[in-house]
């Protein structure tokens, strides 16, 4: 919709005192005489007659006393004029925010059908205000930009690359979450939980990422998968929402030993730190408290495979294929992530043993 139409609009819109102009002209009351027998000055009935003083439940009896027409319609004209005007108004407010749309990952968002698929641009912002479930640009911008602490955020997205793509790329992650029906968080279960997924990164089954999923979920932790947006090229996330824990993962690298390794990154943050963190796998301008992000790594590490169990890899000088199976399915773990740690070791060159990876597709593309 255009200005010129929002105009027009405007123009056309009629007050309830155009109804009471007509009744008194055929009448033949002028405003005085109406203002005299109504008891009001008569500046307040050219206003009640200009649409500037709203219609109460005392004027529409007075009116129904002085006019003989009934209050609830007098009643009902001013509600459905209110109505109409806050329309008008809200679309005038949506043309005036389109600015605002720019640095929004806007293509993406209809492609993956999180909003419309439209051109319709004032449509676009009020679907991508009630997307983040704020008001106006303004609380956006307070929530995920402005340094200052909220109780919906608390740390500034203001120095990444797109804080656009990557709140946007949160906020599906909480929207995702809000489906999930989660107990109260139990962190002992969820200790021995992280030990039983273990059988999931040695067996990698089909479904693996909905058992992961259903088996967090039992402990209060809630797991959700949303894909990558271009922007925002985040491989996981942890925080609290609502009393609890919530993992997200967009599976970036599409590989189990790169998969996991962020899942056990992102509940070693829930384990070993506050509630109040939010952590950001591999977002360039977040703060970062390198000591948590070494503590989770750590935490990741051990609880795919242990020191000693590395150790026990150590040992051998030759791998073969048939090797890495033997020692994954020894250890409860994959041969990818086997691989992986020997590679960030400088054990073995990186082309060493890439196709026992299983490939990790969340999304089906």
């Amino acid at each position: 919709m255009s200005t010129q139409d929002i105009e027009l609009k405007k123009s056309l819109l009629s007050p309830p005192g155009d109804t009471i102009q007509e009744t008194i002209d055929e009448i033949g009351m002028s405003q005085a005489e109406l203002a005299e027998r109504l008891g009001r000055p008569k500046e307040k009935v050219n206003d009640l007659i200009k649409g500037r003083e709203i219609i109460t439940t005392d004027s529409a009896f007075r009116l129904e006393k002085v006019l003989g027409i009934p209050a609830s319609f007098w009643l009902n004209r001013e509600r459905e004029f209110r109505q109409e005007l806050y329309a008008i108004g809200q679309e005038e407010f949506l043309v005036q925010c389109q600015d605002w749309l720019k640095e929004f990952p806007i293509r993406e968002m209809k492609k993956l059908g999180w909003i419309t698929n439209t051109s319709d641009k004032p449509t676009l912002v009020d679907e991508t205000l009630r997307f983040f479930g704020v008001a106006s640009p303004k609380e956006w911008k307070r929530i995920y930009i402005a340094q200052e602490v909220s109780v919906a955020f608390r740390i500034s997205l203001a120095n990444t690359q797109s804080p656009q793509a990557l709140s946007t790329w949160l906020r599906k992650g909480q929207l995702e979450a809000a489906k999930l029906e989660l107990p109260e968080y139990n962190e002992a279960r969820f200790k021995e939980t992280l030990l039983e997924i273990k059988h999931l990164v040695n067996e990698f089954p089909e479904n693996y990422a909905q058992q992961l999923q259903q088996k967090c979920a039992e402990c209060g932790v809630g797991v959700v998968y949303v894909p990558n947006l271009s922007k925002a090229p985040v491989s996981g996330a942890s925080r609290w929402v609502h009393g609890n824990p919530l993992i997200q993962l967009s599976g970036r690298y599409k590989t189990d030993d790169h998969f996991w390794f962020t899942f056990y990154h992102e509940a070693g943050h829930i384990m070993l730190h506050g509630k109040k963190d939010i952590f950001l796998e591999n977002v360039k301008g977040t703060p970062i408290d390198e000591q948590k992000e070494n503590e989770a790594n750590a935490f990741a590490a051990s609880a795919l495979l242990s020191e000693k169990e590395l150790d026990a890899v150590k040992e051998y000088h030759t791998w073969t294929r048939e090797l890495f199976i033997e020692l994954a399915n020894k250890f409860n773990t994959s041969p990818g992530v086997i691989i992986g740690r020997l590679q960030h070791l400088g054990l073995v060159g990186w082309g060493v043993g890439n196709g026992l990876r299983q490939k990790v597709d969340l999304f089906n593309e």
